[in-house]
């Protein structure tokens, strides 16, 4: 395949995926409907199935595409930072913000593929790791540092994840606050769950 036709075929899915998460956002999985994201590419059925064999497919396509984007944002974030734990910090509150700002990506992201069973639920968890591992290695280097004391640093990211998880879900089903809006409070509470660990490792090597 020419390098011209590698970009076409690139830039088409592109296309497809676009429409396709403004589509199962508004629709949830079940309910979207190919034919409409056919619509608002101005390409037939065939067409999409083309490039994404299965509605599955297309769907599990438009999760990777927003988390890849997600992770560059925490990244970026991080980079911004002048330490490993203001790193991690930073990386939960890009995540905060971002799922603030798009409420119908966050509802896909979270909740919109469960009538799937197993298969959704391993593609979040297969999303969430990705997540877990860029907070984690930012709390490895705060430990190697001394800024955190001995903890178990992959327990640590599942337990901030599942705390966003949490906020997510109140505010999308329960008229919660945005996550942006919790975000001081709970970056006090999660920073302190991982801050507390020195004080404690501290008070042990004066006892001893």
């Amino acid at each position: 395949m020419s390098e011209s036709s590698t970009q076409q075929r690139s830039q088409t899915r592109e296309r497809i995926l676009e429409a396709a998460e403004a589509v199962f956002a508004d629709n949830g999985y079940h309910n979207a409907i190919v034919d409409e994201i056919g619509k608002r590419t101005s390409m037939s059925k065939g067409g999409i199935y083309f490039h994404f064999p299965s509605k599955e497919d297309l769907f599990f396509a438009v999760m990777d595409r927003l988390a890849n984007k997600l992770v560059r944002r925490t990244e970026k974030a991080a980079a911004k930072t002048d330490s490993p734990l203001e790193a991690a910090e930073a990386a939960l509150e890009a995540v905060l913000s971002a799922l603030s700002v798009q409420k119908r990506l966050a509802r896909l992201l979270i909740t919109q593929g469960y009538s799937m069973g197993n298969a959704f639920e391993a593609k979040r968890a297969e999303m969430f790791d990705r997540f877990a591992r860029v907070i984690s290695g930012h709390l490895d280097e705060a430990k190697g540092t001394g800024q955190i004391g001995d903890i178990n640093t992959a327990l640590a990211s599942r337990v901030w994840l599942g705390a966003v998880n949490e906020i997510v879900i109140h505010w999308l089903f329960s008229g919660g606050a945005t996550p942006r809006d919790a975000a001081p409070d709970l970056k006090k509470f999660l920073l302190n769950s991982v801050q507390g660990s020195t004080t404690i490792v501290s008070n042990e090597t004066t006892a001893q």
